[in-house]
């Protein structure tokens, strides 16, 4: 039985493909050069969705696609009580969630000016900390808000550090880990299982000749 597959516009893609045609499952175009964002798969009646990084829980909770790659972070922004299961570690896409600020300055006292993206992980994270926050929510280059002056530290994904470095800004807290996730709706868990459970588990031995070749 075909699936729908709900995947990440950008880097994750262009990391997942790969993965997915080592499991015989290839768009009908290459969406590098088509402005289509459904396609259809080569083999196995599979559907493909193209889609923005913080669709694809969207999707998959409401069934519209029966799993989903999309990052930790997605997921976690996207909040609990989800709508789907997290089968698979598809270990690529691989960075940290982290608070930075000023190179050299700590962070001021009383309320804590702190800019990102990722508003729901900010807050949850400040308040296990016990600290007070104004949340700045912003929706990329969150490096020039110290800057600026608009809030006293950030929290954003990091992966080389260097375009913290690049705008005076250092790595401080790591928050978590992050990489890319493969999830499953619930509902196609049970009614598309033998399907899904065939893709996980060609997605892991994929995943683990990768991680055996990474180490030779």
């Amino acid at each position: 039985m075909g699936l729908v597959i709900a995947l990440n516009k950008g880097r994750i893609l262009k990391e997942c493909l790969p993965l997915l045609s080592a499991c015989g499952i290839e768009p009908d175009e290459d969406p590098d050069k088509s402005r289509k964002l459904v396609f259809a798969s080569r083999t196995g009646g599979h559907k493909i969705i193209i889609t923005r990084s913080a669709d694809v829980p969207t999707y998959v909770e409401h069934g519209v696609a029966d799993v989903g790659v999309t990052g930790k972070d997605t997921m976690l922004e996207y909040g609990e009580g989800m709508g789907f299961y997290e089968l698979l570690d598809l270990k690529i896409g691989q960075c940290r969630m982290m608070t930075a600020g000023p190179k050299g300055l700590p962070e001021p006292g009383g309320v804590l000016r702190v800019a990102s993206k990722f508003t729901n992980i900010t807050r949850r994270y400040y308040q296990k900390e016990g600290r007070q926050v104004a949340l700045i929510k912003l929706s990329g280059a969150m490096e020039i808000a110290p800057l600026l002056g608009l809030a006293d530290t950030i929290v954003d994904i990091v992966d080389t550090g260097n375009t913290l470095i690049a705008n005076g800004l250092e790595a401080r807290a790591t928050i978590c880990d992050i990489s890319t996730r493969l999830i499953v709706n619930r509902a196609s868990m049970k009614t598309k299982f033998e399907s899904v459970q065939s893709l996980v588990s060609q997605l892991s031995g994929v995943v683990a000749s990768n991680d055996a070749a990474r180490s030779e």
